[in-house]
């Protein structure tokens, strides 16, 4: 059975298990400095499409968090990595910020609303019916659907707010289209994120917070899973799951010395 001694490479999540609220979670700098000083590969996934890896990075930084901009791969990344492998033109129509339309240019494609291959869907804090409608009827006319993570809701000041999932319901509905989503829970993020730091599966441990997403998706890419208490799962909440977490821990303070 392996043990964290047989990691090489880490995974992790993070809001719930790095940050909370932007603010820094115990453990969560000395953690990221011990993996820094040691030159241990490792990045941290988010679901957020939102923002570029750069903008991340400063995000975090500001709060007190100095995760290199090259060691976090958000969904907007992955998606891009994904599509990059995909037969085609290269063009894409997309509902999205600057962290999804900034992955896809660097992938190489051309966005265009003019008989698109990919109608591409991410965060954004404005969808626009019109967009929505052009995706619609572009998708009816062929261009395959993809989403870059399938969260239904997102946190605001004011309280949720409808996210990509909730929108890309709406789109299915409108076209009988089920997209392809690449983020968490899907494997996939899991396996572009390894390629990345040119990692191996055997070797590599996810870190996250929700069993629903971090656990169950690090298990089926074959990873060393931890759990994390400091976010939305309890340890009340991992008996109601039919699998298991290699590891529980209170936080990451706990793997600090474990690394």
């Amino acid at each position: 059975m392996r043990t964290l001694r047989d990691i090489e490479c880490f995974l992790t999540d993070m809001d719930g298990v790095l940050v909370h609220e932007e603010v820094p979670l115990p453990g969560a700098a000395d953690l990221i400095e011990r993996w820094v000083m040691t030159s241990r590969r490792f990045l941290v996934l988010t679901n957020n499409s939102t923002f570029t890896a750069r903008d991340l990075a400063a995000r975090l930084a500001r709060s007190g968090l100095n995760i290199p901009e090259e060691n976090i791969w958000t969904s907007a990344m992955a998606t891009a990595a994904f599509l990059k492998n995909q037969p085609g033109d290269k063009t894409a129509f997309v509902i999205g910020e600057v962290g999804l339309t900034t992955a896809l240019h660097e992938a190489g494609f051309v966005l265009t609303d003019v008989d698109p291959d990919f109608v591409v869907l991410g965060e954004t804090r404005n969808y626009s019916f019109e967009a929505i409608t052009t995706a619609i009827r572009l998708i009816i006319d062929g261009a395959r659907f993809i989403v870059t993570n399938p969260d239904a809701t997102g946190p605001s000041k004011d309280g949720i707010l409808p996210a990509t999932g909730a929108v890309a319901a709406m789109i299915t509905a409108a076209t009988n289209r089920n997209p392809y989503v690449v983020g968490k829970p899907n494997p996939m993020m899991f396996r572009s994120a390894m390629n990345r730091i040119e990692a191996h599966s055997e070797t590599t441990a996810m870190i996250g917070d929700r069993m629903d997403t971090d656990i169950v998706a690090g298990m089926e890419a074959g990873l060393l899973t931890a759990l994390v208490l400091t976010g939305v799962t309890t340890a009340d909440d991992v008996e109601t799951y039919p699998f298991r977490p290699d590891l529980i821990l209170g936080g990451v303070a706990d793997l600090v010395d474990l690394i």
